[in-house]
């Protein structure tokens, strides 16, 4: 009988249904010859130190290092644990084949040697490696099983990484509990969850110690587009001061223009890590969240394996990728244009030196009714796996030069001249913003324009949302000095793709970070934590960086398993000894501490608008009030206020933090005035009082500006040879050479009423 053991009962459902065996058991499947088991995860682990030796049991500065000298496997303590593993062994007893079906990677690998281990079963064994769990991926599997031996080395090195996190695990997280923990306080220190949680206290500690430098900026507002300045923010007032002081004397104009055509490139494929930072910043699910989703979603046949760290397809999946698309018949309004045509491939998909036992996350082209967070993973990977095959966004980025008395402003904006992929993301629901449009600007035209001066004040990073701190563990390769590392840190980062969720969680549930809204906050305990531990390896990504070589190294088969236990041996006996040293204890204690640290954290430094100063008196901050935003200073005489309604129009904080920052609100819609429904944007007067600019500005009333005489709509601007209008893009051809107007004014002196009467045609 041939044996076939899966990592989990819904797993090896599929694959007895595929192989004929559908005769169920107490724990397993049977028919046509083979018997379909299963494990639970982990039916083994490693041994706890008191199996080792007796007195190991108790908590003593005195028993450590515990250091074993060979490393040992035994059931879970867990009665139905302990029942399906018997139901495996007595299955490995009469098997003459067992084929290890555990997921295809280094835990998978792990879990089930380890089963066979215990299990002491001396025959032949045979490997699955699959990436799916479609049928067709399941039968082509069973054609091509792998020898075990293949995956030897992939073994050893889940060993050896299961050793490292015990020989640490057990010993520091004794080390520093006996030596500085409180009552009842156990400290947990590991060494991918230590370095996480030493960037998050990094950056709260970074950010409140932030102080605050001031700058200005000169900026321009010329025909409803804002210009800054080209050469930046200035550091002295005084500096921009005269720049701002002389360019209110002068006219703007326009000096240059340039445009220039780009291709912007579709999203990648989706990593893990990379569908659970879209995950948590778009829909706000955690990095757990994300994981269990994708994990049914693979159970279910619909996605490829999940656990992944690369966004690259093999060459091997493109004959397959038109009938992925033709199954995905729920999105054929997307898969039509690209069937009817030969399949794009591009190097920034297809890869094989950048794939290894997986490939990036795809849909399988199979579909089913699904849950609404599960709909939304699903359709955001189904989107990305479309969109790589579409053209690129074809887009045009222009930059306007303009000057005033001389000094340089310059703004940007991009057009998209040819969607491609963006197609594939639009939709009623979820319209994309509209990209920085800019107006027809001619060279050479000029007019007013409302500069401004404003002081702002530089600002510390955010704090950790669980999207970036993901990325922080992924990157942590920013953090090593040594090239090589750092190399490596850029592909494996702190943890694994399959385990960074479970370590954020692992540091929630021990009350070393909590969640403010999105934020990922240190609690005491943890930061009092760091503050402790004085050795900066185990604080760093250094550690893991070594680790993560070496154990690379031994799944290539170039580097020892002794070599790499002994190393992790010595380290341990060199760090017990530098605690034990330590002169003073700590005594952390989560509940202790609560009290007087935890609020401080919580009630951190205000963001958003109430982080702001008062523009006016510019030395309160920012409050709210009932009806409206005013300044802290008010009884001292600031009256400062922002109403929440503006025009009978409720106003956002975004957008008075825009005002503030920016000089002006965007355009906004229905504004109620004496005169009706009004669209404009907010501006402050002088005496900071609010006033509503109309999108249309009133040309009577700078007599520097003209209609045009022909469109009505467009301005009179001035070109290098001749009059044109602003809409000459939009079709307006009015047009009056410079000679036209010397003939016209017949021999008379040029005064600008002259000139503007026969630019209007009166004369």
């Amino acid at each position: 009988m041939k044996v076939c053991i899966a990592e989990k009962p819904s797993v090896a459902r599929e694959i007895a249904s595929v192989l004929g065996a559908n005769t169920k058991h107490d724990g397993y499947y049977e028919g046509n010859g083979y018997a379909v088991t299963y494990t639970f995860g982990h039916l083994c682990t490693l041994f706890e130190p008191n199996d080792y030796k007796p007195h190991w049991k108790s908590w003593d500065l005195n028993n450590l290092p515990m250091l074993p000298e060979r490393f040992e496997t035994k059931i879970v303590a867990n009665s139905g644990i302990q029942k399906q593993f018997k139901i495996v062994k007595s299955l490995f007893d009469k098997a003459v084949l067992v084929i290890n079906c555990g997921d295809a990677g280094q835990e998978g690998e792990l879990i089930q040697r380890w089963v066979m281990h215990q299990a002491n079963y001396k025959g032949e064994v045979k490997r699955l490696w699959i990436s799916s769990l479609t049928t067709e991926a399941i039968k082509e599997g069973f054609e091509n099983l792998k020898p075990s031996e293949k995956y030897d080395n992939l073994y050893h090195a889940g060993f050896s990484r299961a050793i490292g996190d015990w020989l640490l695990g057990m010993n520091a997280t004794r080390l520093y509990t006996v030596k500085h923990g409180g009552y009842k306080q156990v400290l947990s220190v590991g060494r991918v969850q230590t370095p996480t949680l030493a960037m998050v206290v990094n950056r709260f500690k970074e950010i409140e110690n932030f102080k605050p430098k001031p700058y200005w900026e000169l900026q321009t507002l010329y025909r409803e587009t804002l210009f800054s300045y080209e050469e930046g923010r200035f550091l002295k007032k005084e500096d921009g001061e005269v720049l701002a002081n002389k360019v209110k004397e002068s006219d703007f104009q326009i000096d240059a223009i340039e445009k220039k055509k780009g291709n912007e490139f579709a999203p990648k494929l989706f990593d893990l890590t990379g569908l659970q930072v879209y995950c948590n910043t778009r829909f706000g699910f955690s990095a757990d969240e994300t994981l269990k989703i994708v994990q049914t979603l693979y159970e279910q046949k619909l996605v490829t394996y999940p656990r992944v760290d690369t966004t690259f397809l093999p060459n091997d999946v493109y004959p397959k990728v038109s009938g992925i698309l033709q199954k995905l018949t729920n999105y054929s309004n997307l898969t039509q244009p690209l069937l009817g045509k030969k399949i794009k491939k591009s190097s920034k998909v297809f890869n094989d030196k950048k794939v290894t036992d997986h490939h990036a996350i795809i849909p399988t082209g199979m579909q089913s009714r699904l849950q609404y967070n599960q709909q939304q993973v699903y359709d955001i990977i189904v989107k990305r796996f479309i969109a790589v095959f579409y053209d690129d966004c074809l887009v045009s980025n222009t930059t306007v030069f303009g000057s005033a008395a001389q000094v340089v402003f310059k703004t940007t904006g991009k057009e998209i001249l040819k969607k491609g992929w963006r197609i594939v993301f639009e939709s009623s629901d979820n319209k994309e913003k509209e990209p920085n449009i800019l107006p027809a600007f001619v060279k050479g035209e000029k007019g007013p324009h409302e500069p401004s001066f404003l002081e702002k004040e530089t600002k510390p990073p955010n704090q950790f949302t669980e999207a970036s701190l993901l990325r922080a563990m992924e990157t942590a390769g920013k953090q090593v000095d040594d090239d090589e590392l750092r190399e490596l840190m850029k592909e494996n980062g702190i943890g694994r793709p399959s385990t960074r969720a479970n370590i954020i969680e692992t540091l929630f549930k021990r009350k070393y970070i909590i969640r403010n809204k999105k934020q990922v906050l240190p609690t005491s305990a943890g930061i009092q934590l760091i503050d402790t531990i004085q050795n900066e390896l185990l604080k760093s990504a250094e550690l893991t960086g070594t680790w993560e070589k070496q154990l690379k190294d031994i799944e290539k088969g170039d580097f020892s398993v002794n070599a790499f236990i002994n190393n992790m041996k010595q380290m341990v006996e060199n760090l017990v000894y530098e605690v034990r040293s330590e002169t003073k204890g700590a005594n952390i204690s989560y509940e202790q501490s609560t009290k007087n640290k935890e609020v401080k954290i919580l009630n951190k430094k205000a963001v958003g608008i109430l982080s702001e100063k008062c523009p006016k008196c510019k030395q309160g901050q920012l409050i709210k009030g009932k009806l409206a935003y005013g300044c802290s200073a008010y009884k001292i005489g600031c009256n400062f206020v922002l109403p929440f309604s503006f025009h009978d129009k409720k106003i956002s904080e975004k957008q008075y933090i825009r005002l503030l920052q920016k000089g002006s609100t965007v355009n906004l819609k229905d504004f109620k005035t004496d005169s009706g429904n009004v669209d404009g944007l907010i501006r402050f007067d002088d005496h900071y009082r609010l006033i509503l600019e109309p999108i249309k500005v009133v040309v009577k009333s700078k007599p520097d500006q003209l209609n045009c005489p022909k469109c009505k709509t467009g301005t009179i601007v001035k070109g290098n040879a001749a009059y044109g209008c602003s809409h000459y893009k939009e079709g307006c051809d009015f047009r009056i050479s410079f000679d036209d107007v010397r003939r016209k004014m017949n021999g008379q002196k040029a005064t600008k009423d002259l000139i503007i009467n026969i630019l209007n045609g009166t004369i």
